[in-house]
């Protein structure tokens, strides 16, 4: 595989440690966490209110939805707090010479 399929998405300097950070590819915003075992990105709205997420609570691998308090897993999206029941897009990601990279 080539690394054409990697897109730079956002500095791991810029990143918040411990937290949530905001990030966009093609116009779809994304939530970039510093979890504790490394960097997740997922889509940044909740799949049951179109909250962002980036503006949740984040805990270890959960994400909670600010507005009625859906939370997500970070590492697969599913959904694992009433009242979100769908899952929410998760991207494959890597670090590479201080970037966060998606696969594209």
């Amino acid at each position: 595989m080539s690394d054409s399929n990697w897109i730079d998405l956002v500095a791991v300097s810029d990143l918040e440690p411990g937290d949530v950070t905001p990030a966009q590819h093609k116009g779809q915003p994304l939530a970039v966490y510093d979890g504790p075992e490394g960097i997740h990105v997922t889509s940044a709205r909740c799949s049951h209110g179109g909250a962002s997420l980036v503006d949740g609570y984040f805990d270890g691998f959960i994400i909670e939805c600010p507005l009625h308090q859906g939370c997500f897993d970070i590492r697969d999206g599913r959904a694992c707090g009433k009242p979100a029941t769908r899952a929410i897009k998760v991207f494959e990601c890597r670090t590479l010479e201080g970037m966060v990279q998606i696969k594209g």
